[in-house]
């Protein structure tokens, strides 16, 4: 079988040339017309047969093998942050306020560096790929929902019909040669929450002649706090965020309303339904109390990824080959960063795996969505060797 290191090393200066393209022209969710073109068209070139349009600017590029076997899907994703860029790199975005800040300009640039090396060896291949370039893994960018269940209602996981699926995620919470390869969960399950209060205004000064929304919301912050700390198992993870609260337009007005908003992650099904349970209760029981009325908008934003143990000790033991003098960490490492990848592993089985990508002594270790975020580039190259030679493995 192919040496994947020495090939991915080889293409190294291609990777990195596309990934300081997608860079410094970075698109955001659903805008992703230029990527998803670039990407249609290196395709095309390879002379895999390519699919545009797909969950709106999804591409998907189908590999025939030349024997017989299952379909498998890889995917990347491929778009931006609304982030005013301050890396000072050479290859910063032109962008305004558009910024490739959690490395999908990366993983973009490994798919297609995948697809090259895949594509030289298909006759060693039982079995199809379909490279699946996702629009939208950073939100919805004001449609109904993201790009992973997008491209999932527009048939990427049918005909033919896909049975595992890989992805991986450039991570520079961790160095330059971390690898991270694991069973069960990965990465938490996200929903999103908006609570919108209304009380009665009027003047600051005659408080005792108002129903103060704020007043509520202060006390319904505060309470969610106690979901976690006093009703959630403490070995099992949860979070419960209040990011925005909204209120008010001067000093001397007691407002009408107040809006309420932020995030809940889980992994464990009957956490969330817990969670979620006391939520409700919380803000609905606080509202009465202080006889404002209340509307509760609750949305799941993504499912919890979590990976299969067949397809991840399959992953592992590749990871094993191409990284031989690395030891490749395969404990429970949970973040409670969430991923769209959730909806597809529902559906499919998959692994979603780590690359290590920070340097601590090139400056190169800001977290994701941070505007001074960059990574070592080199993490390409760990990025496409295994994933070229996790596919392989699987279609053997």
């Amino acid at each position: 079988m192919t040496d994947f290191m020495k090939k991915a090393q080889e293409l190294f200066p291609y990777t990195q040339a596309m990934r300081r393209d997608f860079h410094i022209h970075p698109e955001l969710g659903f805008q992703e017309v230029r990527t998803g073109g670039i990407v249609a068209k290196e395709l095309e070139a390879l002379g895999i047969e390519v699919t545009k349009g797909v969950g709106k600017t999804g591409v998907v590029g189908f590999l025939e093998g030349t024997k017989p076997g299952p379909t498998i899907l890889l995917r990347f994703d491929m778009d931006a942050l609304p982030i005013t860029e301050d890396t000072g790199a050479e290859y910063s975005s032109v962008n305004a306020g558009v910024m490739h800040a959690c490395g999908h300009d990366g993983h973009t640039a490994i798919g297609l560096t995948v697809a090259k090396i895949l594509n030289e060896h298909k006759n060693e291949l039982a079995g199809n790929i379909k490279f699946c370039f996702q629009p939208s893994e950073e939100g919805t960018n004001g449609e109904e929902v993201g790009g992973a269940l997008m491209m999932i209602r527009d048939g990427v996981l049918d005909g033919p019909k896909v049975e595992k699926t890989l992805s991986l995620h450039l991570w520079n919470d961790k160095p330059l040669g971390w690898i991270h390869v694991a069973k069960g969960p990965v990465m938490a399950g996200a929903e999103l929450f908006m609570v919108k209060l209304t009380g009665k205004g009027g003047h600051g000064a005659s408080p005792e002649t108002t129903i103060d929304p704020i007043a509520c919301a202060a006390q319904i912050v505060t309470a969610l706090q106690t979901i976690v700390a006093r009703n959630v198992p403490p070995l099992k993870p949860a979070v419960v965020s209040v990011t925005s609260l909204h209120s008010g337009t001067a000093f001397n007005i007691i407002p009408q309303t107040a809006e309420i908003s932020g995030t809940i992650r889980t992994f464990d099904p009957d956490v969330r339904k817990l969670v979620l349970e006391r939520f409700d209760q919380i803000v609905r029981n606080i509202a009465a109390s202080m006889n404002c009325e209340v509307e509760i908008t609750l949305k799941q934003v993504t499912a919890p990824v979590i990976n299969n143990g067949e397809v991840a000790e399959s992953v592992f033991n590749s990871a094993q080959t191409i990284f031989p003098s690395t030891t490749i960490e395969s404990n429970t490492y949970l973040t409670m960063g969430a991923e769209d990848m959730g909806y597809m592993q529902e559906k499919v089985d998959g692994c979603y795996f780590f690359i290590g990508s920070a340097n601590n002594e090139k400056n190169l270790n800001y977290n994701h969505h941070h505007p001074k975020f960059d990574f070592d580039e080199h993490a390409l190259v760990n990025g496409v060797a295994l994933m070229s030679s996790a596919a392989a493995d699987l279609l053997k």
